[in-house]
């Protein structure tokens, strides 16, 4: 049984009126006086664990739950968020471990191994590299310091630039801050006391977030290391001796609010880990990302370009990324003949009144171009397909026989990112979308959603991804102002989702508040070779939209009811999900997917003759080949095909001629000697084929 399991003694209260329950993992049920700490209860378990824990998630405990019933789920692979609904999975959070407790609730003591722990380790390292840059700095004003999946930032502003020098200097004075082993002290003030101490420092960002987050009346946190004290929800570790293993590694430029009429803030990026060994191999990772980057590859090999005459995010194809655009696309579109879709296609614009009627122009006009007049009315590029696959459904009466009803398209669409935002192929204004629209009854939808996640899971193996995570998006019932739909609506779909994976006995998390104004989603999020998450493909509900556009079918009954609808898209985007594969690989595409498969090296001018049959041949079988006919040496021909990536370079001489051979060199293997030309052919067959991965 792991420390945490262990079983505590009961405190004698002196009055039971006065006790708690705490729940631990195991499903054990204490009772403590209210107002005890989860250092108190670790303490109890075990000095041990008390020095192990770095934070405690708690959520309130309702007196209906179990722990056998809790015990039975766990083992069925359940979340707690699908067995006890979202709002109560949004209750769940993240305490100091001296916080106390005043109401029963289901208690977890997270320790390093603990994936939440290293954003609590993070977001400390934030307050330690602030309490560093005020003792050097003491001009500078403080935005905010959040943790983030790589690490931790700080925006700041300060009229005169920071330098290189100087962010050795911060990082320096924060080994003297972890080194004086400052408590984090929560406080809570009134925040009308709050807003006029940020505001008499000139603290502008601080009292800009106070404002934003809190209401009059309200109770602010402030959090105080030594002499150190920021506005922050917390929670931190339990002192600054618990942030051990640090780096501060770069400086951005940004402006307060994204508006360039408000002042330059500096950004400062720092990342944090548990143990040296753990920040070390972190380097080393960033080395081999920075070996990946999708953008060095793409350049080297010629695969696309950003045209700065065009304008940012907006991706030229190449032929050779084209040639491989090609196969994910041809790929994609027979795999959705295959189950059942119908493709079609639409236009890039359409007018307001379509952006109106499908709620975009309410709930998404940030995130679009801004309209264009024309003569007869104004337009808009549009940000998604689903508006128009809805119109050709529309255009003619539907009955519950032609359902489902599956629309595909490979659809350019078009969105505004801020120009600091955009990133490569992975964050663009331009894109094409593998979308598809799913029509159907209410009875069909959960089969309709099993076979999207069939079909996620095939793009996923295809492409060489072997491992992936779930998250389910839901609503939060208590902004209603972010979604629409009525509260059944958002039961009926939640519920058929969550059943969806059920059935395919996939785990996943549920994130409350992170679903489409429409309906809620469920996310898949690949694993590439480094072990990076990339959120690509999604499967959304929606029954927001076939409402708004009024569609209809005939029913059984003879009479008319709405169709539910689902969103798909697996790739994601095209462009997004190729730069996913350049860094995936490092450009050494799969042979179904390289844009050149067979590289000739005809040893001498006189072997060019048999170099073009043996083209001929290779072409005939439907391989890519590059014939490198140059009067150059053989070395130097084949160290080009190498740089390239190319899968087989094959060299030809005089014994080769004769035989009717090929020398074949195999990408990452080496020289592989002489074979039969046929029974290359064949193997490379085989290997199309099967969309294998290998060589």
């Amino acid at each position: 049984m792991s420390d945490q399991g262990q079983t505590v003694e009961s405190v004698d209260a002196g009055s039971i009126a006065n006790n708690i329950k705490v729940q631990l993992p195991d499903g054990a049920v204490r009772e403590v006086p209210a107002g005890t700490t989860p250092l108190d209860i670790a303490m109890a378990i075990s000095p041990r664990l008390a020095a192990a824990v770095v934070v405690a998630k708690v959520r309130p405990l309702r007196a209906s739950e179990q722990a056998a019933e809790r015990d039975a789920a766990t083992e069925a692979g359940v979340t707690e968020a699908a067995m006890y609904g979202a709002e109560d999975a949004a209750a769940e959070r993240l305490v100091d471990l001296k916080a106390p407790l005043h109401e029963d609730v289901a208690l977890s003591l997270l320790k390093e191994n603990d994936a939440e722990s290293l954003r609590v380790v993070r977001h400390s390292a934030a307050h330690v590299m602030a309490t560093a840059l005020l003792e050097l700095y003491p001009e500078t004003k403080l935005g905010h310091g959040p943790a983030t999946d790589a690490g931790f930032f700080y925006d700041v502003y300060r009229e005169q630039p920071f330098t290189q020098d100087d962010l050795k200097r911060i990082e320096e004075r924060m080994r003297e801050v972890v080194a004086r082993d400052e408590q984090f002290v929560r406080v809570e003030e009134p925040r009308d006391k709050g807003l006029a101490e940020y505001a008499a420092q000139g603290e502008f960002m601080k009292v800009h977030f106070i404002e934003r987050f809190t209401k009059p009346g309200d109770e602010i946190s402030l959090y105080r290391n030594g002499a150190f004290t920021d506005f922050c929800r917390g929670p931190h570790v339990p002192s600054t001796g618990r942030v051990k293993a640090f780096r501060v590694m770069s400086l951005a430029g940004a402006y307060w609010l994204g508006d360039e009429q408000n002042p330059q803030l500096q950004r400062i990026y720092g990342t944090a880990f548990f143990s040296q060994k753990e920040l070390d191999q972190h380097f080393v990772q960033l080395e081999e990302i920075a070996k990946r980057d999708h953008r060095v590859i793409g350049k080297q090999q010629d695969l696309f370009s950003i045209q700065e005459l065009a304008g940012p995010g907006l991706i030229f194809f190449h032929p050779k990324g084209a040639t491989i655009r090609k196969q994910m696309e041809d790929w994609m579109r027979e795999e959705c003949i295959r189950r059942g879709y119908e493709l079609v296609y639409t236009p890039h614009v359409a007018k307001v009144n379509l952006w109106q009627t499908s709620g975009h122009e309410g709930f998404y006009a940030a995130n679009m171009f801004t309209p264009m007049e024309l003569d007869d009315a104004d337009y808009r590029l549009k940000p998604m397909n689903c508006p128009f696959h809805i119109l050709i459904y529309k255009n003619s009466p539907k009955s519950y026989r032609d359902l489902p009803v599956r629309y595909a398209e490979l659809g350019n669409v078009y969105r505004y990112e801020r120009s600091g935002t955009m990133h490569g192929l992975l964050r663009v204004r331009g894109f094409t979308q593998d979308d598809a629209h799913i029509f159907c009854t209410p009875a069909q939808i959960e089969d309709e959603v099993v076979a999207c996640i069939d079909f996620a899971q095939s793009v996923l193996t295809t492409f060489g991804f072997t491992d992936f995570k779930v998250e389910l998006s839901t609503w939060d019932p208590k902004d209603r102002a972010s979604w629409a739909g009525s509260d059944e609506n958002w039961a009926l779909a939640t519920s058929a989702l969550k059943r969806a994976l059920e059935r395919k006995e996939i785990p996943y998390r549920t994130i409350p508040g992170e679903a489409a104004f429409y309906g809620p989603k469920i996310d898949i999020k690949l694993v590439d070779v480094l072990g990076r998450l990339w959120q690509l493909s999604t499967v959304q509900f929606d029954f927001n939209l076939p409402a708004r556009f009024e569609l209809e079918y005939v029913g059984e009954d003879g009479e008319r009811h709405q169709p539910v609808m689902v969103h798909r898209a697996l790739f994601g985007s095209v462009e997004r999900f190729f730069g996913v594969l350049i860094e995936h690989f490092a450009g050494a595409f799969p042979l179904w997917l390289a844009p050149v498969q067979v590289g000739l090296v005809p040893i001498s001018e006189r072997h060019l003759g048999y170099a073009q049959e043996v083209k001929a041949q290779l072409e005939m079988a439907g391989l890519r080949v590059e014939l490198d006919g140059r009067n150059e040496k053989m070395n130097a021909k084949i160290r080009e095909f190498t740089v390239q990536k190319v899968p087989y370079v094959l060299v030809m001489g005089d014994k080769e001629a004769e035989a009717a051979a090929v020398s074949v060199r195999t990408r990452g293997k080496g020289d592989g000697g002489s074979v039969p030309l046929l029974e290359f052919i064949e193997k490379a067959k085989a290997l199309l084929a099967t969309h294998s991965t290998e060589l």
